[in-house]
């Protein structure tokens, strides 16, 4: 009889607390890859990364565009285009009192009020991010409100009226600059990921 089991084998039965594992099974909500539970302190710990990944992003955004912009107001305010690709791109220094990419310029407070709401919007919203696609996203978003509404508060002819420094000049197409392209990028990826459905606390939906 034993030498019969061991050439057949015995079934496979629990351990001592009754449960079973089965290689490849997915792990369920708040579980890690090793089956490890993830803990209150582990999730702060990737969210405060996270929101680190974001206003990292949106404080080289911010300092990108301002530097850029004093170095405009110097060097270029007042003088020729510089021509960068022939007269496919050009360096030419204008004030825009309206929106991204120079479009309603009767509504310079109103816009100037959006950006503070934006900006207020996603300094909330870091408070669920636990995604860093979004971060980054987000921090674009962030970086770019900033800039402009820099330029709303401080420059001429008044605080919440004050003319945005453009400076990026395409042929065929708007003057703009760099806190505008980087609003465009952040918009351009929390589309693609709305597609793709992950959401900024990290969740995967499918309608």
């Amino acid at each position: 009889m034993a030498e019969a089991e061991r050439i057949i084998g015995t079934p496979d039965t629990p351990d001592d607390s009754g449960e079973q594992t089965a290689a490849g099974a997915p792990a369920g909500p708040g579980v890690s890859g090793a089956g490890e539970q993830e803990t209150p302190a582990r999730q702060r710990t990737g969210r405060a990364r996270r929101i680190a990944v974001l206003f990292a992003v949106a404080a080289f955004a911010y300092a990108l565009d301002l530097v850029s912009k004093m170095l405009v107001v110097a060097k270029l305010e007042h003088h020729e285009p510089i021509q960068v690709i022939g007269d496919l791109l050009e360096l030419h220094a204008i004030r825009n009192p309206g929106a991204a990419f120079g479009f309603g310029a009767a509504f310079t407070v109103i816009f100037t009020l959006i950006a503070a709401a934006v900006i207020v919007v996603i300094i909330r919203l870091a408070r669920k991010l636990y995604s860093f696609p979004w971060a980054i996203a987000l921090g674009l978003l962030l970086g770019g409100a900033l800039g402009n509404l820099t330029d709303r508060i401080f420059r001429a002819p008044g605080v919440f009226e004050g003319e945005v420094v453009d400076f990026i000049a395409p042929k065929g197409f708007a003057v703009f600059n760099l806190a505008d392209s980087a609003i465009v990028c952040g918009g351009i990826l929390i589309v693609l990921l709305s597609f793709r459905g992950l959401d900024p606390d990290g969740t995967v939906h499918k309608d």
